[in-house]
């Protein structure tokens, strides 16, 4: 089990387009310079003045006119000599002059051009180049511009890969590629899973000298599979592979393939093991492949098509590795049991690897790693709090570290102490602590209620030793009653199993026989009795009327298609005997816990009176009271 130490993160490329101006930025500048350009153009000559068309057809019958130029509905001309023209503030020669065509056409004038002999040409009637361009071409930026609009808002929407997605990378693969110097994580960053380590390590070892495996006939594993309960560190070990190894890293989640449109998701498999071949060595890792590589055609509804043809394609990409490229699939997952049969063959993922809960050891490691930047008190003993984490994988560790320094900065401490450390365990444990107003008489029955857990764990043989007691409310509950193993039970004896339900009746036990009655205070001690009895009878083989059979009872998931498909594999008379052994066997214990508290009544109340006077007492508070 293993989690990271506090580091920076692998620094991502900028997009082009933060580097860059806005694109709008650019279409208003052009815009602006078309304007600019078709304004300095129709802004005229300052050497031609303009003439009334009367006054044209004067200055023609005076033979002042040397030629003209027709240009559509404008007709423009030069004089034979220049003339003056007087403008406010100065006096400025005129050598050119233009006029308009009115809108009937003059049939005469032609013939006076030429009797006055003045030279005629003609030009294209269509208006000024640049004015034509400017109107042709600003629709059509002002399209482009708006679908560039919109393909940036679709990318921001859909996310990207490192750089800018748009429309038409939408197929691509979203896998964030990680450089060779971006992880920095290395096995060293991993407390813990020493097995898995040691197997991650001849991958590495692969990656870094092929040749050392190949002169050996070995080849590289295709596919690793990392099983594990979430927070054990498959994904960081992951990452660490990558920083061990020292080649380019392509992560990403199964989620991220599958989309609403058919065909997105092969579509972006082929795409990421495409670029992961172009830079092998490399590693690829999928990230929760159990939400596309589930068993296909299964479920209530059938099959998924599009998760199933990504499926397709992924199985496909992985059996067409060439024998010397160095691709290596990792993928990780806490459900192994809904993949597809044709995923875990040989051939494509070849190793599986199963990431457990951290045992003590791992445990005080992990704690180790985690609190290498937060301050602690010399009574900080990490070893104790390694002991009672049972059950606790890297990630809670980790949460546990740092909601101690979020409760020793709420204090204003200078350090973390163990009281803050076990303040911390209490509140992921337990939950935090509720500020109820209870009655004297319910925290009274509250009191002997715990005292009765308490007792009962005392004086069992194989029950888990006692930690400590409280009747302070937290999260749901009204008191807690904690035991912490000596050691961690990987095989359960019947012996220890009866005890332990018997520590679960013990409340409800005690307030039988203190209040001749019993409350609704026991309905998760009875759940989970109900259930372990349960267990014993079907599926360990712990019931002599039942024999030495296991049933198959809610073990399957209903999405899976398999428990509507599947015949019970017992009677409603076996059924029937199921329910009775288990009601039986619970009667049973609370039979021999009842006369236990009856020969100890005196221990109990003791242990209720302490409880209401302290609310809380540890371990050695209750082994003193249990001796006298």
């Amino acid at each position: 089990m293993a989690e990271n130490r506090q580091g920076d993160k692998p620094r991502e490329p900028l997009d082009w387009q933060q580097q860059a101006l806005p694109w709008w930025r650019y279409v208003a500048w052009f815009i602006i310079l078309l304007i600019f350009s078709w304004f300095w153009v129709s802004r005229g000559d300052p050497s031609q003045q303009a003439l009334s068309y009367s006054q044209f057809k004067t200055e023609i019958a005076e033979d002042r006119v040397a030629w003209v130029e027709f240009r559509g509905d404008q007709v423009a001309g030069e004089f034979n000599q220049a003339v003056t023209s007087a403008t406010p503030g100065q006096m400025r020669s005129i050598n050119r002059f233009i006029t308009t065509l009115p809108p009937v056409q003059d049939p005469d004038l032609i013939a006076l051009l030429e009797r006055h002999k003045v030279e005629i040409r003609a030009v294209s009637g269509e208006a000024n180049w640049l004015a034509k361009a400017l109107i042709g071409v600003l629709p059509w930026v002002l399209i482009i511009g708006l679908f560039w609009w919109a393909t940036s808002r679709m990318q921001k929407r859909l996310g990207g890969l490192g750089g800018g997605e748009g429309l038409f990378d939408f197929g691509k693969s979203r896998a964030k590629r990680f450089r060779k110097s971006d992880s920095k994580l290395t096995f060293d960053d991993v407390a813990g899973l020493e097995n898995a380590k040691a197997d991650m390590r001849e991958i590495v070892g692969y990656l870094k000298e092929p040749q050392r495996f190949r002169k050996l006939g070995a080849e590289i594993p295709r596919g690793i599979l990392l099983m594990g309960p979430p927070g054990t560190g498959k994904t960081l070990l992951a990452k660490a592979i990558a920083g061990e190894a020292n080649v380019p890293f392509f992560s990403i989640s199964g989620s991220e393939f599958i989309e609403m449109f058919v065909g997105v998701g092969a579509s972006r498999v082929r795409d990421m093991f495409a670029s992961a071949r172009k830079e092998a060595p490399s590693i690829i890792f999928i990230d929760e492949i159990d939400s596309v590589g589930r068993a296909r055609g299964t479920g209530l509804g059938g099959g998924h098509d599009e998760r199933e043809q990504t499926l397709n394609q992924i199985l496909g990409e992985m059996d067409g590795f060439d024998p010397h490229e160095a691709v290596v699939v990792l993928a990780a997952t806490n459900r192994p049991d809904v993949l597809d049969a044709a995923l875990l063959r040989p051939g494509r993922f070849d190793r599986k690897i199963t990431l457990d809960l951290p045992d003590k050891r791992a445990r005080r490691a992990i704690l180790g790693i985690h609190v290498a930047n937060v301050p602690l008190t010399d009574d900080a003993d990490l070893d104790r709090l390694a002991a009672l984490t049972v059950g606790f994988s890297g990630a809670d560790l980790e949460n546990l570290v740092n909601e101690a320094a979020l409760l020793a900065g709420r204090e204003n401490r200078e350090a973390v102490d163990m009281e803050t450390l076990m303040s911390a365990r209490d509140k992921i444990v337990l939950g935090g602590k509720r500020e109820l107003i209870i009655s004297d008489d319910e925290k009274t029955l509250v009191a002997y209620h715990e005292a009765g857990h308490a007792l009962v764990a005392s004086q069992l043989p194989t029950a888990d030793p006692l930690d400590k007691v409280s009747i302070i409310p937290r999260g749901l509950a009204l008191g807690t009653t904690e035991q912490i193993p000596d050691v961690e039970h990987y095989n359960l004896r019947q012996s220890y199993l009866r005890d332990r339900i018997g520590v679960m009746l013990g409340g409800r036990t005690a307030e039988k026989l203190i209040f001749g009655e019993v409350s609704s205070g026991a309905e998760d001690d009875l759940k989970q009795a109900t259930r372990l009895a349960r267990h014993m009878v079907t599926h360990w083989g712990m019931s002599d009327r039942v024999g030495p059979v296991a049933f198959r009872r809610g073990e399957e998931h209903i999405f899976l298609g398999r428990e509507m498909t599947q015949q019970r594999d017992f009677s409603e008379h076996t059924a029937q005997i199921i329910d009775e052994e288990v009601s039986t066997l619970l009667k049973k214990i609370e039979e021999e816990i009842a006369a236990l508290m009856k020969q100890h009544r005196a221990q109990l109340e003791a242990l209720a009176s302490a409880l209401l006077e302290k609310e809380t007492l540890e371990s050695d508070e209750i082994q003193s009271i249990m001796k006298c």
